[in-house]
């Protein structure tokens, strides 16, 4: 039996793809799971509407990751922290703390989209990646500075 997948299906195929399985698996456990539909002509025609607007979505998303990502190449943020006598922060600067400094710039960009590996815990200069697209990745540079008292 022929059925298109509604979402990706480990070890078999992914979103949009006409996959060729076995009968008691697509009625079992593929269509009762909304996992995908019958290889109908009309279904056909809907998934490939369905994947020409996605591929139109995914073009202009790129396109203004890309022109954000002009923006924002050699910015330099600075992040001022109480911190002890070796250096240490009196807490952390994480990735929501990068986001609220590029917001004051006038930057919007999403805290997740922020790909600390782990908070900053020193005071000092760090490259910090953004991953603003699936493809579209800048780095900012973050200087961590004391708090004047």
């Amino acid at each position: 039996m022929e059925v298109i997948l509604r979402s990706d299906v480990p070890k078999l195929g992914h979103r949009g793809d006409i996959v060729k399985v076995a009968d008691g698996y697509a009625r079992n456990y593929l269509l009762p799971r909304k996992l995908a539909m019958a290889a109908t002509t009309g279904n056909r025609k809907v998934v490939e509407q369905e994947k020409s607007a996605a591929a139109r979505r995914e073009a202009v998303e790129r396109g203004s990751a890309e022109e954000l990502a002009r923006q924002l190449t050699g910015l330099a943020l600075k992040v001022s922290r109480k911190a002890g006598e070796e250096d240490h922060l009196f807490g952390s600067v994480t990735s929501l703390d990068v986001a609220d400094a590029l917001s004051a710039r006038g930057f919007h960009v999403d805290r997740r989209k922020v790909q600390l590996e782990e908070p900053i815990k020193r005071l000092g200069e760090f490259e910090v990646p953004l991953r603003l697209h699936r493809d579209v990745t800048v780095h900012v540079k973050v200087e961590v500075v004391r708090e004047a008292e």
